[in-house]
């Protein structure tokens, strides 16, 4: 047994996201429509971004409920920022279907969409294999990013 001090946790370089929407009532398919339709779009931005380790739409069966699941590198803002210049649209979009909404569109409302990104996502903690490595650093260890 070793008698040297234990190393300090490092800050995890990764961040959860649970954004939590309620879709309003009759929009459900107009939801899970956009989504199917969109998702080349959301995958193409999600690897253009280049700090998203995982993402994921979820409308919860028999209810109104409709998060967005994310882990992603960096600054909270920052990433906002860089879907609202991507996908604004799509966003506006998906938004359009949710009470509350947030003033669209987006594109032209960042800081509100931000505070209410913030204001709807549930915290939670988060488990990952590699806490202290980013999108980047795991792509350039042999695991290429999506084509």
């Amino acid at each position: 047994m070793s008698s040297a001090p234990a190393t300090p946790p490092t800050a995890a370089v990764q961040s959860p996201l649970n954004l939590m929407l309620t879709i309003q009532p009759g929009k459900n398919q107009t939801v899970l429509e956009s989504l199917v339709k969109f998702q080349p779009a959301i995958n193409a931005a999600l690897t253009k971004i280049g700090t998203v380790h995982f993402a994921r739409f979820l409308v919860i069966p028999g209810t109104q409920y409709l998060f967005v699941i994310t882990t992603y590198d960096g600054d909270f803002n920052a990433y906002i920022q860089a879907f609202t210049n991507l996908l604004g649209d799509v966003f506006n979009g998906l938004l359009s279907c949710v009470d509350p909404a947030p003033p669209l569109p987006v594109q032209q409302n960042v800081a509100a969409f931000q505070a209410f990104v913030s204001q709807h996502n549930v915290p939670t903690g988060l488990y990952s294999a590699y806490p202290d490595c980013t999108v980047v650093q795991i792509w350039g260890n042999g695991c290429a990013p999506p084509q």
